[in-house]
Order: structure tokens, then sequence, then C-alpha cells
């Protein structure tokens, strides 16, 4: 009768603030002028070409819609767990993990940018930092909650399976529940990227070494 109950809901904090930034930020977004949004702040390579590249960035908070918004929520809650639960649940380990999440987000956006050279289509969402996170569990899961090989069955299976349902979505040219919107696909493959690599630095950075 003295047994410990586990909580229903036990994922670590830093993943679950990065769920809600997606969630509350998209909310938030709708009440401004989307025109003024999208022009200052989504991604393009035409953007990156003129300098502004905090947009590599900025385009991460903004979401075309309450679907796409609640889909990069319900994967950033979901691969994000680990992803955090790695770096660990301390104010450095949350420092960690945002760092990581924007990075991934970052060079998902840079990927896309390089792939449309002078680009005018604007790029919004965090698909690509999310991307980072399922790249860096896929790593976790290998190594059952420490980096795994690269060439294990685990990161393997997720690797070439991120990648062909990636590639079935530029050739379909939608997602399921973004109406006529665009898929950066690019950018999910360089975020995946990404956070498969960066785990282990990031890894290193949070968490205590031992002499």
């Amino acid at each position: 009768m003295n047994e410990k109950r586990e909580p229903i809901f036990n994922a670590p904090w830093p993943a679950v603030v990065a769920t809600l930034v997606i969630v509350v930020g998209y909310f938030f977004q709708t009440f401004l002028p989307q025109d003024w949004l999208l022009k200052n702040y989504a991604f393009s390579s035409a953007a990156l070409d003129a300098g502004r590249w905090p947009t590599l960035f900025t385009a991460i908070f903004l979401h075309g819609s309450w679907a796409h918004a609640l889909m990069n929520a319900g994967a950033a809650l979901a691969f994000g767990t680990p992803v955090a639960r790695y770096f660990g649940a301390s104010l450095k380990g949350a420092l960690v993990f945002l760092v990581f999440y924007l990075l991934c987000g970052g060079l998902a956006s840079l990927g896309y940018g390089l792939s449309n050279p002078g680009g005018t289509a604007l790029m919004v969402g965090a698909s690509g930092a999310v991307a980072g996170l399922v790249g860096a569990a896929a790593r976790l899961m290998a190594g059952q909650g420490e980096p795994g090989k690269y060439l294990s069955p685990p990161v393997i299976s997720m690797t070439v399976g991120w990648i062909v349902v990636n590639l079935l979505l530029a050739l379909v040219g939608f997602a399921p529940g973004l109406g006529n919107a665009g898929v950066a696909w690019e950018a999910h493959i360089f975020g995946y990227l990404a956070g498969l690599v960066l785990i282990d630095l990031f890894g290193w950075v949070a968490r205590p070494q031992s002499a």
C-alpha cells in the first residue's frame, strides 16, 4: 500500500515549456497583423540574402494555422521529453535544451534557404527545431538514454524513415492539416540531421563530466 505512484504526466518542464510556447505563441499571433508578421519575421532565402539573419530563428515562433501549431506542439512534447530528460531539469539543463532547440531550428532554416537560393517563399513553424528533437531522440533511443551509435538499427531506421516521409511530402506538395500550404521538407531533414549530430556536444555541456 506504500508503493510510490508514478505521475500520469511526467514530462520534463523544459519540454512542456517548449510545447506551451508554440501553442500560446500562436494564440497571440492570431491577434496581430499577419501580413506584417510574415513580412518581418518569416524566413526566406531572399531575406537571408538581404542580411536578415534573425529570421532564421524568428520564423520558429510563427505558424500558419492552429493545425500547424498543434502538430508541432505535440511532436515537441513527445520528442522533447527524452531530450530534456537527458540534459536534465536543472536551470543549466533547461538552457542547454533551449539553445539546442533554437540552433536546430536555425540550421533547419539555413538548410532550407541554401536549398532554395534566391527563393521568396516564406517559411514559418517550429518543425525544423522539432525535427532536431526527433534526430536527438533517435540517438537516445539507440543508446537507451545516452547517445547511441549512428549505425545502430534504431538510428538507421528512424533516419531512413524520416527522409523517405519527407521526400514523399515533397512529391505530394502538402501535409494533412496544413491546407494548401507547402511543406518545407528540406528544413525537416536539415533539422533532423542537426539534432542527430549535436546531441553529443550539447550532452557534454549539460551533464557533469567524470574526472
